[in-house]
């Protein structure tokens, strides 16, 4: 690809770009350089193998994306960018700020649903103990071990998708902190999914007057809730959700409820 064919980037398919993150603060203070990480480094020299005067974009995983220039193709571990331009990014950002709290599941199925739920716009994923969650966290190494993987997973499936925000992975959060730090109205909603007791997420859409702007999805682990649990959700006023008469596991029904709230008051057409 030439350098001319990509002076319209913004019409470019999310497949043609050449991608790389770094995070706001790899960019210098004028905002005209950028520097890569070892591992973006590697990629562009041994991977792409990219020469002094090839361009490439940059995003900062905060929503903007740049057009940058390789100046010198270096021996050292980072790599240093000429900043040309901002750029729209490859793929628009959802209007709604979603957010996703999954009860904590085992590794490959949580890794899972991290990857999709990007790939789908949410903003947040928050995983959850729960009284029946698949996993118990016995150490906060344990936990923040876990975070970093998810992290770097999240920014993996924002890049393939072609978005510019990487959403936040929350270290695990207990059910209780969650409902008891969450507020409600026509602008943020709080949906705690269950396989009972619930109403049909068409039927309360309807009700609404208009589309929320944040919502947080609260889906359960592969036993589901207790009926205290459901019980105290509701006392806080979270609204019980429940999709239909199927048994969907708990890593579907999380991607699921992503698309069709995405469907509902996001962007999913």
């Amino acid at each position: 690809m030439t350098n001319t064919s990509l002076r319209d980037v913004s019409l470019l398919n999310v497949t043609n770009r050449r991608r790389f993150y770094a995070a706001p603060d790899q960019f210098d203070a004028e905002g005209s350089q950028v520097t890569l990480d070892r591992e973006e480094a590697h990629h562009l020299r041994k991977v792409l193998r990219l020469a002094a005067g090839d361009e490439v974009c940059v995003f900062d995983g905060e929503g903007r994306e740049f057009l940058c220039l390789v100046r010198d193709v270096a021996r050292g571990e980072a790599e240093t960018l000429d900043v040309l331009r901002p750029i729209t990014p490859a793929q628009p950002e959802s209007p709604l700020e979603l957010r996703l709290a999954v009860a904590l599941l085992k590794n490959e199925k949580l890794d899972w649903v991290v990857q999709k739920a990007t790939e789908l716009g949410v903003r947040r994923i928050t995983p959850v103990t729960t009284k029946r969650a698949d996993v118990r966290l016995r150490k906060d190494s344990n936990a923040q071990t876990r975070v970093i993987r998810l992290q770097r997973l999240a920014l993996e499936a924002s890049k393939q998708s072609g978005r510019a925000r990487v959403p936040i992975i929350d270290a695990p959060l207990g059910f209780e902190a969650l409902i008891l730090n969450s507020s409600s109205s026509w602008e943020e909603k709080n949906l705690l999914f269950a396989e009972r007791g619930g109403r049909g997420l068409a039927e309360t859409f309807g009700e609404w007057t208009a589309a929320p702007l944040r919502i947080t999805a609260l889906v359960g682990p592969e036993g589901g809730w207790e009926d205290a649990e459901i019980e105290r959700a509701r006392e806080k006023g979270w609204t019980i959700i429940t999709l239909g008469g199927r048994t969907l596991r708990a890593e579907t029904a999380a991607v699921t409820i992503v698309a069709l709230l995405q469907h509902l008051c996001g962007d999913l057409v």
